[in-house]
Formats: structure tokens, C-alpha cells, sequence
């Protein structure tokens, strides 16, 4: 029997189970006076939560944990959903945020990249753009 069948082991599994989405993001920062200057001041995300080592922000259905660590200035291969990388890509030029790539098309829709204050490369891509499958 199946640890997760109690009943005898003749369920078929079809989508059960299976992954639906990216819950959220591990990000590395130096503070998080800094990084709640970035994240939440800049990009709006609200804090729900924090620990001694990590701080839990919220946008919409997009978490990130702001985690303490040594190892800054990385490529953390997010891809944030923004309703338009143009827009973010003004409204960050205008508060000079460094950006490694301007806005582009792509597989999975138009993307920008950002660093944040600890030099992460953070990515944004148009959420309404295309659906990947």
C-alpha cells in the first residue's frame, strides 16, 4: 500500500500533488534596513512576518524572503510578474536603480533586469504576456 493511499492502493494519481506554482523566493541581503528600503519602499511589497534571519514580504500573490547572508550580489533567477517591464523600467531608471538589461522579448514575454541595493539581479516579466505550458 502507498504511504498516502489508507484506503489499499488502487488510486491512480492523474495531477494530484503536482506542483501549480512558485510559493516564493529566497532573496540574499547585507540588512534589513536596506533591503526594506528596496523592497518595500521602492517596489511596495508590505512585511508579514520576520525572524532574526529573515524577512517576509508580501506583493500581491508574490512572496519573497529578504534572508541575512554573506553571499550578495547574485543572479537569484526570479522572475517577478509586473503588469508592464516598461513601466517598472521608468518608474526604477527615475529612482536610479541599475538595470542589467533593458526591456526585451523573450520565450515567456517581454522581461527587464534589475539589481536591487545589494546587487542582486532581479528579473520582471509581463505577467499577461505569454502563458508558458
Amino acid at each position: 500500500m502507498p504511504l498516502g493511499d489508507p484506503c489499499g492502493g488502487h488510486f491512480e494519481y492523474t495531477v494530484e500533488g503536482l506542483p501549480q506554482c512558485l510559493s516564493a523566493s529566497t532573496v540574499p541581503v547585507s540588512s534589513f534596513e536596506r533591503a526594506r528600503s528596496f523592497y518595500c519602499d521602492l517596489l511596495g511589497f508590505e512585511v508579514f512576518d520576520s525572524d532574526e534571519k529573515s524577512l517576509y514580504v508580501r506583493r500581491g500573490n508574490c512572496v519573497l524572503i529578504l534572508k541575512i547572508s554573506a553571499s550578495i550580489g547574485i543572479d537569484t533567477g526570479i522572475y517577478i510578474g509586473v503588469e508592464n517591464p516598461f513601466d517598472l523600467h521608468r518608474r526604477l531608471i527615475d529612482e536610479n536603480v541599475i538595470f542589467v538589461r533593458d526591456p526585451m522579448n523573450s520565450p515567456i514575454g517581454v522581461y527587464t533586469s534589475f539589481r536591487d541595493d545589494d546587487g542582486n539581479t532581479i528579473h520582471a516579466v509581463d505577467m499577461l504576456g505569454k502563458v508558458v505550458r
